[in-house]
């Protein structure tokens, strides 16, 4: 079995983000996303940022300030932008801006923002630990036909003995394809087909996952997207390729009829 690695460390300090959609499962009555289910996923990017940072376990020790100024609709894509903003000794703050972006129009409108303190519990055999510095992010282009997100593994996804569904996996590949052809098009996209989906290396519960997603063909309705899948272990930060696969997304109307978007 091959194992792709990726040796060179992560921008730790650069601009972390998970991206989700809203279902009506995470709604209110209102039709838009619960509170605490933002809260939640706010929580989880500031956890990911820290424990990347120090490469120890971290706990959640407070949220200092939430602002709710705009509300979250079914069908918008959720943005998570986190970065650590100040390093002490063993805890670290981090701040976390939701953004919510109409897939129709593109436009993008803050939901919320605050700071979450995360605490350090390194092992008894750390006990001169502290924490990294906080080094200056270096800047990269914008590019929206490449998507970068993150999220972690937890129990509910794995089977009993402790790895990741395939079908989780392939359902995280099949988002990170729809947000990026959604984008390009500017309209809701379906997944047609999608081929070459060899596993390389069991996910574990506990790791990150990092799919990125590339246009890398376009037709008259329709997007040819590879997505690479990464996972990374919490502690040691060792990266592997595990699964690459070929999405092909269709843009349909209203109706869910194909519909000419792209230049063939």
């Amino acid at each position: 079995m091959t194992v792709h690695t990726e040796t060179a460390p992560r921008e730790t300090s650069a601009p972390q983000t998970l991206i989700d959609i809203v279902f009506p499962g995470d709604t209110n009555h209102h039709g838009t996303l619960f509170g605490g289910a933002g809260l939640a996923l706010m929580d989880r990017i500031a956890f990911i940022v820290a424990t990347r940072h120090g490469r120890v376990p971290f706990v959640t020790a407070s949220c200092d300030r939430v602002d709710f100024r705009a509300p979250a609709r079914i069908g918008q894509i959720v943005c998570f932008a986190a970065q650590a903003i100040r390093i002490g000794r063993r805890s670290m703050v981090v701040s976390v801006d939701m953004t919510a972006e109409d897939i129709a129009t593109g436009d993008r409108e803050l939901c919320s923002r605050g700071t979450f303190t995360m605490v350090a519990m390194p092992g008894a055999d750390q006990a001169s630990w502290v924490l990294p510095p906080l080094e200056m992010a270096t800047s990269t282009p914008d590019d929206d036909d490449v998507l970068h997100m993150v999220d972690i593994v937890f129990p509910d996804q794995a089977n009993s003995f402790g790895a990741m569904f395939g079908g989780d996996a392939l359902a995280q590949m099949t988002k990170a394809a729809f947000i990026v052809a959604s984008r390009r098009s500017r309209r809701a996209t379906v997944l047609a087909s999608c081929t070459g989906m060899d596993f390389k290396h069991r996910i574990t519960v506990g790791s990150i996952i990092e799919p990125v997603a590339r246009i890398i063909r376009t037709g008259r309705s329709s997007a040819t997207v590879e997505v690479e899948l990464w996972s990374e272990e919490l502690l040691t930060g060792m990266r592997r390729r595990t699964v690459t696969g070929t999405f092909v997304m269709v843009a349909v109307d209203e109706d869910n009829r194909p519909v000419r978007v792209f230049a063939a």
